[in-house]
């Protein structure tokens, strides 16, 4: 009897699951060499019910004896031309290789299905996909999502650059001018935030769930945001964000230019670049030696050579993956 038949799977329980789920998924990205480790007040933040999921329902543990071996997640987003379903799949090291991966994968797809075919209006006019991510160079996981059906589509650089490295200078706009952060400033910034990126391959309907999660997440610190105000109105930020939980974990101290955005009136400005050189700046002030930041390899705005000349370099390409329903 194979591993994937002997072990049980059961709906995620809130009330107990999320310590022992942050450390499954804290070894899964530890042996396949990813840097991304949850902690349990930001994946209760991350995992909280919602429009597009609902943890218990959408969620499934895989258990064997009483331990958590495996975890499958499913979440949904309407996208301009499709509602997108993402599958997500977390199997222990110790686990891997026995059949377990594919019976969560199996879950995912049935449940998303399941939603899918309770959905009304648009949403259930609008074709359907699912979707995934995995690192380009983890043969394990393209293996595992090619099997599965999975064909990658698009791809995001990974981006770093050494803070210790001069910071190009880049001047503001005399018209515009950075303030800090306040908390009556929130709204207008989620505002502005969701227009510019609707240019994005990738930009989604948000709703409040997603504001509300947001600005909950126990990493998110305003004060080492740039926010660039022309009069009343923002043209443009940097999200900033530092991790130190996982900066701890991966033995470094990494900034990240969370999300860089400038709405369409201020395009071609310099603002973008005025922005991400006061970023730099303060990550190097707060104590961070290298900054980081994602971009997609095709950005129409001409994103990836911006970053380049700031001194970022690809070191990661993320594969982002589509299977018809």
């Amino acid at each position: 009897m194979t591993a994937a038949a002997t072990v049980e799977l059961r709906p995620f329980d809130p009330a107990r699951d999320f310590p022992p789920v942050v450390g499954l998924i804290g070894a899964a990205h530890a042996h396949a060499g990813f840097e991304w480790f949850p902690t349990v007040a930001g994946l209760t933040v991350d995992w909280s019910p919602g429009v597009t999921f609902d943890p218990s329902r959408d969620t499934s543990v895989a258990e064997q004896d009483g331990r958590i071996v495996g975890v499958a997640r499913t979440s949904w987003r309407e996208r301009e031309a499709a509602v997108v379903h993402r599958v997500e799949i977390w199997v222990h090291p110790d686990w891997q290789r026995q059949g377990i991966g594919r019976r969560l994968l199996a879950w995912g797809e049935d449940r998303a299905r399941a939603v899918a075919a309770g959905m009304t209006g648009r949403q259930a006019e609008l074709p359907h996909r699912f979707g995934g991510i995995t690192d380009h160079g983890n043969v394990a996981g393209v293996t595992f999502a090619e099997r599965g059906g999975y064909a990658p589509f698009r791809f995001h650089y990974e981006m770093r650059r050494d803070l210790a490295e001069p910071i190009p200078e880049a001047p503001m706009p005399d018209s515009l001018e950075l303030r800090p952060v306040q908390p009556e400033h929130h709204r207008a910034i989620w505002i502005a935030d969701t227009e510019a990126f609707r240019d994005h391959w990738d930009a989604s309907v948000v709703n409040e769930d997603d504001f509300v999660r947001f600005f909950a997440h126990p990493e998110v610190d305003p004060s080492i945001w740039q926010v660039a105000w022309d009069g009343d109105v923002i043209a443009g930020m940097v999200i900033n964000g530092i991790n130190r939980d996982e900066n701890a974990r991966i033995g470094l101290d990494v900034g990240w230019l969370d999300g860089v955005s400038t709405r369409r009136p201020w395009r071609k400005r310099g603002i973008a670049s005025a922005l991400i050189s006061r970023s730099l700046a303060i990550l190097r002030d707060r104590g961070m030696t290298v900054a980081a930041l994602g971009v997609d390899t095709e950005n129409p705005n001409g994103a990836l050579g911006l970053y380049e000349r700031f001194g970022f370099r690809p070191v990661r390409t993320w594969a982002f993956y589509r299977k018809s329903f």
